[in-house]
């Protein structure tokens, strides 16, 4: 039996099978408990859901009337990350799951594949894209390893459309996130600087181009300071990823710092019987610090905008 086969003899696979959902068997079983009951019943009721007499919300879903679920489910993922709830991550780990589960079920309906070719297509592709692991490749490390996964992938599309080093890139991913995974993979083929400080000068030399169209004037209206602004964050990118900071999810920190302090502030400020809008800017500056100070943070840290 190979690394994912199916158990022929199993009850349990030989009744989804027929279904499109089997069961992944796995060595070590106290690594990563077997998931058939669990995955079979979640199998079961989005069929019972999608089936004739089922419910009619869910069926009348498409492919494309999803994908904006995938999409929040997944950003619902990474805040819980950041929370650090862990029954709350397992909730929400679910419900992306399910988001899977509902897409395959249609495909299986439009005969183009189902939950058994989903798994069995990533299985194949994670033990040929690690051949130090399932072959007999060695490496010196995971830089080494995103290096020879990005050639197996350049390998896989030889001769398609998708020949380039950048295919692969989510077009609708932040343009943030975006801009740190073009330039992993550019990276990975040699096309980078060589270290963070040379990032650096970069971004200065970015920066004073901006202030050269700052002192032009109209720079709200200036498409050329807008083409700046985007070479300034896509270097900001590149820093980031020189510094081994995933940008996106340290700017929705910092997104997540500035909302607590900020509604800290309206509180505040109701508790002394103020408007916050009719506050100077000095009067807000003052809430500002009371709560950093509450938050036990020093007074000379930086707020994260104005």
């Amino acid at each position: 039996m190979g690394f994912f086969d199916t158990d022929p003899d199993s009850d349990c696979d030989s009744e989804h099978r027929n279904h499109g959902y089997g069961t992944a068997h796995r060595p070590g079983g106290s690594r990563m408990p077997a998931m058939s009951n669990s995955f079979d019943r979640l199998a079961s009721i989005m069929d019972r859901l999608r089936d004739p007499g089922g419910c009619p919300w869910d069926r009348e879903q498409t492919l494309h009337s999803l994908a904006p679920y995938f999409l929040e489910e997944a950003y619902e993922v990474v805040d819980v990350i950041s929370g650090g709830d862990p029954a709350k991550l397992c909730e929400e780990l679910g419900d992306l799951l399910l988001q899977i589960v509902f897409v395959a079920r249609i495909a299986r309906e439009k005969d183009w594949f189902d939950l058994d070719d989903v798994c069995e297509t990533i299985s194949e592709k994670m033990v040929r894209r690690h051949p130090h692991v399932f072959g007999d490749r060695e490496v010196s490390g995971s830089t080494e390893v995103l290096q020879n996964w990005e050639q197996i992938k350049r390998d896989e599309r030889a001769g398609t459309d998708e020949s380039s080093v950048l295919d692969g890139v989510p077009n609708s991913l932040p343009a943030l996130l975006k801009a740190y995974r073009m330039t992993e993979k550019a990276a990975a083929v040699g096309f980078d600087w060589r270290k963070p400080a040379d990032v650096m000068v970069k971004m200065h030399e970015e920066m004073a181009e901006i202030e050269e169209e700052l002192v032009k004037g109209e720079a709200t209206a200036n498409e050329r300071v807008r083409a700046e602004m985007g070479d300034v964050l896509f270097v900001m990118a590149n820093l980031a990823r020189h510094l081994q900071v995933e940008p996106e999810t340290a700017l929705q920190g910092t997104n997540a710092t500035f909302m607590r302090r900020f509604k800290a502030m309206e509180q505040l400020a109701e508790a002394k019987g103020r408007d916050f809008r009719d506050m100077d800017l000095a009067e807000q500056d003052g809430l500002w610090e009371e709560v950093k100070q509450a938050e036990g943070t020093g007074s000379g840290e930086t707020r994260p905008a104005r």
